[in-house]
């Protein structure tokens, strides 16, 4: 059983730049798609970015097109740990963001395909 939590997310300013932590327990990373999806009031949730970590530590790194350049997602192993780094937020980045594992590499950007969820931290970017 993987649970994930995540943490650091806050109310900043339009312009600010926020880490958020997704910590893993139960296995290891290796051989999982680690991703952040972002739900904003009465919208759907959404694919955020994603890491396809193969068993040699490499690994594979997706964006959202609209994110590409603001956001970026990083991992620890040593911490069992993805981050994602959100820089120049905008309002519209509002959302509960999501930390989420799947035990495959493939299909990164598909909701469905993931079996473990946090509880997700808010984000909240005033204007």
């Amino acid at each position: 059983q993987v649970q994930l939590v995540e943490s650091g997310g806050g109310l900043v300013q339009a312009g600010a730049s926020l880490r958020l932590s997704c910590a893993a327990s139960g296995r290891t990373f290796s051989g999982y798609t680690m991703g952040w999806f972002r739900q904003a009031p009465g919208k759907e949730r959404e694919f955020v970015s994603a890491v396809a970590i193969r068993w040699n530590g490499g690994g594979n790194t997706y964006y959202a097109d609209s994110l590409k350049g603001r956001f970026t997602i990083s991992t620890d192993s040593r911490k069992n740990t993805v981050y994602l780094q959100m820089n120049s937020l905008k309002p519209e980045d509002t959302a509960v963001y999501y930390c989420a594992a799947r035990s495959a590499l493939t299909r990164p950007t598909m909701m469905s395909g993931y079996e473990y969820w946090g509880q997700g931290t808010q984000v909240t970017v005033s204007s």
